[in-house]
């Protein structure tokens, strides 16, 4: 007879499904995929091309829906603690948002989200996730089941949406530069740029995700560039 598991067991199952895993290995630093004539697929997680994404006309492009709960997602595993990290991207058409994940150790023993960038149209908003093995923090997700390796509970932190104009399909850059406890989120450098100091960003990154909600028309990623952070004299 087949076991019963939770509701929450069955839906933290699922949803690790959606990440397939074909023995791709982290890319040794610096790394930088342009999408060019020598783009190497293995370097990603996620099959390329699949139903959703290709690479055409030097961008990976993303559009459509995935058919389940969250929009066409791309993983690309990475290595490193204080990383700079940085890509461009823009909407082809009426697309709702981009949700860039930073995944890396819970600090429990296992992997898990450690920062959210969501850029929608008109504004930004960051999500810290953070962890803790107690079952009563005010912060811990929806009640969220304990991590099935480390045992440890997410916690959310929602910052208040960051307004601006990201209406125009043009591109636009993205970068993060994690520094110990220190994460400096910016999108075009001047045009706007959040200082976050947590205790969870001073442990590896271990994966990207490019969750991307872009319609019909897509949208498209380019220039990805991951290198080691330099602290400034």
């Amino acid at each position: 007879m087949m076991s019963r598991i939770s509701a929450s067991a069955f839906a933290a199952l699922l949803l690790s499904s959606l990440a397939p895993l074909h023995g791709a290995e982290p890319s040794p630093l610096p790394f930088y995929e342009s999408f060019g004539p020598d783009f190497d697929a293995g370097r990603f997680t996620t099959p390329i091309p699949n139903k959703n994404t290709e690479v055409r006309n030097g961008a990976l492009w993303t559009h459509g829906s995935s058919g389940g709960k969250y929009p066409p997602m791309v993983y690309l595993p990475v290595e490193g603690k204080d990383l700079t990290i940085s890509f461009r991207y823009r909407h082809l058409g009426e697309g709702r948002s981009l949700w860039f994940f930073v995944d890396g150790d819970d600090g429990f023993g296992s992997v898990d989200h450690m920062l959210r960038v969501k850029l929608l149209r008109d504004s930004v908003v960051l999500e810290v996730d953070a962890h803790s093995k107690d079952a009563n923090h005010p912060l811990r997700q929806n009640k969220r089941e304990p991590d099935a390796v480390s045992g440890a509970y997410r916690l959310n932190e929602y910052l208040a949406p960051e307004k601006m104009d990201l209406k125009s399909n043009d591109w636009r850059e993205v970068q993060l530069v994690f520094l110990g406890e220190k994460v400096t989120v910016s999108v075009d450098s001047k045009f706007w740029s959040k200082e976050l100091i947590r205790s969870n960003f001073n442990e590896p990154k271990r994966k990207l995700l490019w969750m991307q909600d872009g319609a019909e028309e897509g949208l498209e990623i380019d220039d990805i560039r991951i290198e080691a952070t330099v602290p400034k004299p």
